[in-house]
């Protein structure tokens, strides 16, 4: 019997699961194809499979694969709409970057690296990533943060832009393709101390 067709039978026997099980499910299913695979050898069949469901339901949902991979990458990130507040700028940038990264823990540095790098060879797959990365995604949430921190006189806010907050994560994106690993918490300090804070506190 074919991975398809084990599939389908899979799906009849999961057929109650409805809702947040269901795409809990699905989820799981896409983070485990992506550490096993890497992104380039995930497929929508492999994913049904061991989600035990059917493609139909996949697209139902999502309808591609570049659509289900930001779907799981964005479960595990952390909270954008309520960013840190501990009433210090550092500590909130080394706090959310910091969380950003640890989301990765579980995924084999070349499923991750992998996945970064076929973020400039598929077209559809960036542009989805860089819809996560506007208003309501991770840069908005820096804004936020540095928008915080001016109203409380620690930065000037003349030196907030659509580039400087998304400066961090372009910084943290770039030492991971160039490294090759998941950037550490000094580099985080690095980035924070020698590059973003001065930016931002500069007159």
């Amino acid at each position: 019997m074919g991975r398809a067709a084990v599939g389908g039978a899979q799906a009849g026997r999961a057929s109650r699961r409805r809702g947040d099980e269901l795409e809990r499910a699905i989820l799981d299913a896409v983070w485990a194809e992506l550490a096993e695979h890497g992104y380039d050898r995930l497929t929508m069949d492999g994913v049904a499979v061991r989600a035990r469901t059917s493609k139909p339901v996949l697209y139902r949902r999502w309808p591609s694969r570049p659509a289900l991979v930001i779907a799981a990458l964005g479960r595990n990130a952390p909270d954008y709409q309520e960013p840190p507040d501990t009433g210090e700028l550092r500590s909130d940038l080394a706090v959310f970057l910091l969380g950003l990264l640890h989301r990765f823990d579980d995924l084999p540095m070349d499923a991750v690296h992998g996945f970064l790098v076929d973020l400039l060879r598929d077209p559809e797959l960036r542009v989805r990533f860089r819809t996560g990365l506007t208003a309501s995604g991770p840069v908005g949430a820096l804004e936020t943060m540095m928008r915080r921190a001016a109203d409380r006189g620690q930065i000037n806010a003349a030196r907030i832009t659509p580039r400087t907050a998304s400066l961090p994560l372009d910084l943290l994106r770039d030492a991971f393709l160039v490294g090759g690993v998941v950037p550490s918490g000094q580099v985080v300090d690095e980035i924070l101390d020698e590059v973003v804070l001065p930016l931002l506190k500069a007159p």
